[in-house]
C-alpha cells in the first residue's frame, strides 16, 4: 500500500515548504493553504494576473514531492479534455475484429463485445480522472477556470464535493487518495457560487515592496541589492498606474535580469525606454509610460534617493 503523502504540521510549517521552493509567502496565504490541506477542501485563488496563484500549485507539488495535474481552463473546454474520453479508434479495431472471426452470431455476443467496448481499459483519463485514480495524492490544479464557460462550473461540482466522477457507461469513480485542489482565477468573470461553497477562498494580493524584493534576491541572484530595490520601487508605483495590465511579480524578475543583461547599474531614462517591452505587453501601456509616466516614477525613486 502506498503510504499516505505527510502534510505539514502548522501554517509555519506551509511558510518552510514554499520557502524550500522559492515561493515566498505570506501569513494569510499560508494559513488558506494550510487549512486547506488540513480539512481536504479545495482552495480557490482569486487575483490579479501575475501574483503567484499558478507557481503556488507548481511549488506545493515540488514541496510534498508528488504530481502536478493541471487543468489550464480556456473557452469550449469539455469532459473530454479535462476528466476522460473513449478509445474510438481502438473500440472500432475491437468491433472489426469480432466481425472478421464471426464473434457476433447472437445478441449475447453482441452484449458481450458491448461490455469490452467500454471496459476500463478503452478509457482514456484526462487530469481530472487521472487526479482520482492515483495511488498517491496528487496535486489538481485547475488554472483560470475565468476563462471555461459557465457550465463547466456545474461538471466540477461532482469532483469538488464528492471526490469523485460518474461515467454513464461505467459507473462512478472514487478517489483512492484525494487530490489537494488548487482553483485559481483572474475574475474575469464570476465563478458560479456553488462551486465557490464547496471551497476555501482567498483572494491573493500583490505582494509588498520587501515581499517582492525577496522573490526578485531568490529569482534574479545576479542583480545589485541597488538596482533590484530600484526594479521592485518602479514597478510597485507602476501598478498604482491606470494601465490595461499591470506587471506581475515574473515581469519584475524578467526586467531585472533583463537589465542586468544589459550591464545597467541603475535605473535611468534610457534603459527604462529601451526596455518596457520586456515589462509591459500593451502598446498603449508602453506608449503611455514613455509619454511621460516613467519620467515621473524616476522623479519620484530620485526624491527618495533610491537613484542618482
Amino acid at each position: 500500500m502506498t503510504p499516505p503523502l505527510p502534510l505539514p504540521a502548522s501554517v509555519d510549517a506551509v511558510v518552510a515548504l514554499l520557502a524550500g521552493e522559492q515561493y515566498v509567502c505570506d501569513r494569510r496565504l499560508a494559513t488558506a493553504l494550510y487549512l486547506s490541506l488540513k480539512l481536504g477542501r479545495p482552495l480557490f485563488l482569486e487575483g490579479e494576473p501575475g501574483v503567484g496563484k499558478t507557481e503556488l500549485g507548481k511549488s506545493l507539488a515540488r514541496g510534498l514531492g508528488t504530481e502536478l495535474l493541471r487543468v489550464q481552463c480556456y473557452e469550449g473546454l469539455d469532459i473530454a479534455q479535462t476528466a476522460y474520453e473513449w478509445n474510438v479508434s481502438r473500440q472500432m479495431i475491437e468491433i472489426r475484429l469480432a466481425e472478421a472471426a464471426h464473434d457476433l452470431k447472437d445478441a449475447a455476443d453482441r452484449e458481450r463485445l458491448g461490455r469490452t467496448l467500454y471496459d476500463r481499459s478503452m478509457l482514456i483519463e484526462r487530469p481530472l480522472l487521472q487526479a482520482l485514480t492515483r495511488a498517491r495524492s496528487p496535486v489538481l490544479l485547475i488554472d483560470e477556470l475565468d476563462r471555461a464557460d459557465e457550465p463547466f462550473d456545474a461538471f466540477l461540482l461532482e469532483v469538488l464535493a464528492e471526490n469523485q466522477l460518474t461515467i454513464p457507461e461505467l459507473g462512478t469513480v472514487h478517489a483512492e487518495a484525494p487530490p489537494i485542489t488548487l482553483i485559481t482565477s483572474n475574475r474575469t468573470r464570476e465563478i458560479h457560487d456553488a462551486l465557490k461553497r464547496r471551497c476555501l477562498y482567498h483572494w491573493v494580493e500583490f505582494p509588498s515592496v520587501e515581499q517582492e524584493l525577496e522573490i526578485v534576491r531568490l529569482k534574479a541572484p545576479g542583480a545589485s541589492e541597488r538596482l533590484a530595490r530600484q526594479v521592485v520601487e518602479f514597478v510597485q508605483r507602476m501598478r498604482k498606474l491606470d494601465l490595461f495590465k499591470a506587471p506581475g511579480i515574473a515581469e519584475s524578475i524578467d526586467w531585472v535580469n533583463a537589465l542586468v543583461a544589459l550591464n545597467a547599474i541603475d535605473l535611468d531614462p534610457a534603459n527604462v525606454h529601451d526596455t518596457l517591452g520586456v515589462l509591459l505587453k500593451y502598446q498603449d501601456d508602453i506608449a503611455r509610460m514613455q509619454a511621460g509616466d516613467s519620467a515621473k516614477l524616476l522623479d519620484e525613486l530620485r526624491a527618495r534617493a533610491l537613484i542618482a
